[in-house]
């Protein structure tokens, strides 16, 4: 039974802070091995990302930080299979980007601020689509689209065109979209970036059911205090370079520092 169906009945107005059990967290369902990137440019070449390696568990939430032009986004893109690295690779529940591009597509799920809903679908008719993409069953793909739509409060749109939606239930769609494969791995990239109190909330519960169901979770966001409060572990990442890794007592202890603010603070400044 999928990891999402076994908790439809959860509220999301009250997320848990339970992680998956530690025989799951012994598995790597996400593994970054020595990934780069370099760009040609007119006065020289860029590293956008340098030698980055990082693993994610089941029931985890990483989060990958850093300022504007760290490489987050890039990182993404190579995961995603949307940028063909330089060296390195990502393996995904055991498949890689080397051997298996398409497989690993499979296996993720992928939430950015940009929500791209087709405003000429109703709801229903999107998630069903997306599904198909994915080569998920019909009646499994209708199932899912329920429990779902349950999960997220958005039964009452589903038959509503997304072009009516407003920017609080466009989100939500979206968040419900990722998830209508069931991946193992969820991919969030500035998922809070122009949302107010309610709609950052929506974020922090969705974050709470992901690591309920066992997803392996990778947020990238240079929104520090945010993730503080979200994530198990972290990767800081500055100019290409993944400067330090580890759980925040962790980066506390090398750095002397008690916040994340702080640490990339002495980091950039350094």
């Amino acid at each position: 039974m999928d990891g999402l169906l076994r908790i439809k009945q959860t509220a999301i107005s009250q997320p848990s802070t339970e992680t998956a059990s530690e025989s799951c967290r012994s598995h790597r369902m996400l593994i970054v091995h020595s990934l780069s990137k370099r760009f040609q440019l007119e006065h020289g070449d860029l590293t956008a990302v340098d030698n980055l390696s990082l693993e994610v568990h089941p029931g985890e939430v990483y989060g990958l930080l850093g300022p504007n032009g760290a490489g987050k986004t890039t990182t993404m893109r190579m995961i995603l299979g949307l940028l063909e690295p330089d060296g390195g690779y990502a393996s995904v529940d055991g498949l890689t980007t080397q051997t298996d591009p398409i497989g690993v597509k499979s296996r993720l799920g992928f939430v950015s601020a940009n929500d791209g809903v087709y405003s000429w679908l109703t709801v229903r008719e999107m998630l069903l689509y997306f599904a198909d993409l994915y080569d998920v069953p019909h009646q499994l793909a209708e199932q899912r689209c329920e429990n779902l739509s349950d999960l997220m409060e958005i039964r009452n749109l589903l038959d509503r065109r997304a072009g009516d939606l407003s920017t609080g239930q466009r989100q939500r769609v979206t968040l419900v979209r990722g998830l209508i494969h069931d991946p193992p791995v969820m991919l969030l990239d500035e998922p809070t970036r122009g949302l107010d109190v309610v709609g950052v909330q929506t974020i922090f519960d969705y974050i709470s059911i992901l690591r309920q169901a066992g997803k392996a979770v990778v947020v990238c966001t240079h929104r520090l205090d945010e993730a503080e409060r979200l994530c198990d572990r972290f990767g800081l990442l500055h100019k290409g370079h993944l400067q330090y890794t580890g759980t925040m007592q962790e980066l506390r202890d090398a750095t002397g520092h008690k916040t994340l603010v702080d640490i990339f603070v002495d980091l950039i400044r350094n």
